[in-house]
Formats: C-alpha cells, sequence, structure tokens
C-alpha cells in the first residue's frame, strides 16, 4: 500500500524519507503492501551499525551453522576456491594493503626460500610490514608474525624475550626452589 502522493510502484522509506522503486524494498509477508518499512541501503546501514556494537551473536551465529552442517560449509568453501574468486580476493587485498602484486609476493616468497623468513616454515602466507611507516619487510608464518605484533614491533622488547628465554637453567633452579619451599610450608 502506497500513500496517496507517492507513485504507484515506489514507496517511502521509514528511515531516510526517500521515495524507491518497490525493488528497493524487501519483502515482507507480514507487512500491508508486501514490503519492508525501510529501504534495503537504510536496512543495510542499520544491520551492519548493530553488528559493529555487538559482533558476539552474529559470530556465534555463523559458528553453529557452521558445525550443524558441515557438508554445506566445505561444499561452500570449495565453490569458493574453485570460483577464483579466492585468487581475485588475494590480489585485491595485496595491492590495496602492500601495494604488491601476486607476482611481487611470489618473488619475495622464493627469496626467503618458500618459507617463513623466521622459522623457515612452509606454506606461510602473511605479510610483516613495519606499522609506523607501511614498509613491507616479509613473509612470515601466522605465529612468528603475531608475535611481532605482539611485541609492538619493537627490537628491545624481542631481545628481552630471547634473554628470557635463554635463562631456563638459571628459571628452572628458582621454580625446583620455590616448589620445595611450598611443600614445606
Amino acid at each position: 500500500m502506497t500513500k496517496p502522493d507517492t507513485p504507484a510502484g515506489t514507496k517511502q522509506c521509514l528511515h531516510c524519507k526517500a521515495i524507491k522503486a518497490l525493488d528497493d524494498f524487501y519483502t515482507d509477508r507480514k507487512a500491508r503492501d508486501g514490503r519492508r518499512p525501510e529501504c534495503k541501503s537504510c536496512n543495510l546501514a542499520r544491520r551492519a551499525a548493530h553488528y559493529r556494537e555487538n559482533p558476539g551473536p552474529a559470530i556465534e551465529r555463523a559458528k553453529r551453522w557452521r558445525e550443524a552442517n558441515p557438508e554445506r560449509y566445505e561444499a561452500r568453501m570449495q565453490a569458493y576456491a574453485d570460483s577464483g574468486k579466492k585468487i581475485s580476493d588475494r590480489k585485491s587485498h595485496l595491492k590495496r594493503k602492500y601495494g604488491l602484486t601476486l607476482e611481487d609476493f611470489d618473488r619475495m616468497l622464493a627469496a626467503q626460500h618458500g618459507g617463513c623468513a623466521i622459522c623457515g616454515e612452509l606454506g606461510v602466507d602473511h605479510i610483516d610490514h613495519d606499522h609506523a611507516n607501511g614498509a613491507v619487510r616479509g613473509v612470515l608464518c601466522f605465529r612468528c608474525n603475531a608475535a611481532i605484533g605482539q611485541l609492538d614491533d619493537d627490537p628491545e622488547r624481542a631481545r628481552a624475550l630471547a634473554h628470557y628465554l635463554e635463562r631456563d637453567d638459571e628459571l628452572d633452579g628458582l621454580t625446583r626452589t620455590r616448589a620445595r619451599a611450598l611443600t614445606l610450608v
């Protein structure tokens, strides 16, 4: 049902007040005119804002669906991989975020003998970059890339971490001493 002042085949959005074609509104069997009161643009903006404020329920719903439908999920992932969209998305991401082409990425990885620049693990695809100036440093495995991020790209923290790990024998002695003291109490 349209208002008397709206042309046939159109409807006014409840939120943005724009008069739009009926195709610009989602269908709703419960509504008198068979369409939702807000246009698709306003509906999507509202849903995106709600997700930004509280993503937890949507993420949990997606996880439950994936666990309840493993075959359908796997088929979807396979269709995505087969469609060429995965490669296209990767190309776009590399270009947009790091200014790299797939060929640049392949050259970097080949220069690192096909593995993580830190630990050598094969099958890596995480681009490491300096957060201060955006310069690309290399290709890393997830663990090494995450470790650098957790250390805030700070070489002093990395050296302190290495020093801490290297004092393992000293720490073992302290642990044994403390354990003995606790058992005597």
